[in-house]
């Protein structure tokens, strides 16, 4: 369940300026603000939802016609499956591109190569959200992409719970 928030404008600003700095959504940057206090499964499991959550809302973004914005949110639901899957497997919390670069080229050696198919899908729509230059078709199949490593990460995290 989505619950909207009503920020002051000089705090969403601050917030939006924050997470363009980083390079992150403004979904990744609070929930890692907020998170940073849960142990390392339950915070793999909060960026989780919050990646389905993104997957859901670049589908509406495309609907409205934003390809942009539904490019933005894809990139960043891989992101956080990633952020998820090293801090279920490690306890290591990605703070940087270049971090999630190195923790994917780790996952696609234990997932399978099709992660790096997603995963470049998921980069091109990072791309997309400054270029503007691609499609919604573009964007369609990227989310594809995007779902089957959120979605398998989830699977991941649903065993260890399980055990």
């Amino acid at each position: 369940m989505a619950v909207p928030i009503a920020l002051p404008p000089s705090l969403a600003k601050k917030i939006l300026e924050e997470a363009r700095k980083r390079g992150v959504t403004i979904e990744e940057y609070i929930v890692d603000f907020l998170t940073r206090d849960f142990d390392p499964s339950d915070r793999a499991r909060e960026y989780v939802e919050v990646a389905l959550y993104l997957l859901d809302r670049a589908r509406e973004e495309l609907k409205r016609g934003d390809v942009r914005q539904a490019a933005e949110k894809t990139w960043g639901a891989a992101a956080l499956a990633v952020k998820a899957y090293a801090m279920w497997k490690d306890g290591r919390r990605l703070t940087s591109h270049g971090e999630l670069w190195d923790y994917e080229s780790l996952i696609e050696s234990e997932l399978g190569e099709w992660v790096y198919d997603a995963w470049m899908a998921a980069n091109g729509m990072h791309t997309c959200f400054y270029e503007g230059w691609c499609k919604e078709s573009h964007v369609e199949t990227a989310i594809k992409h995007v779902e089957g490593l959120v979605k398998t990460v989830a699977q991941r995290l649903r065993e260890l719970k399980n055990r």
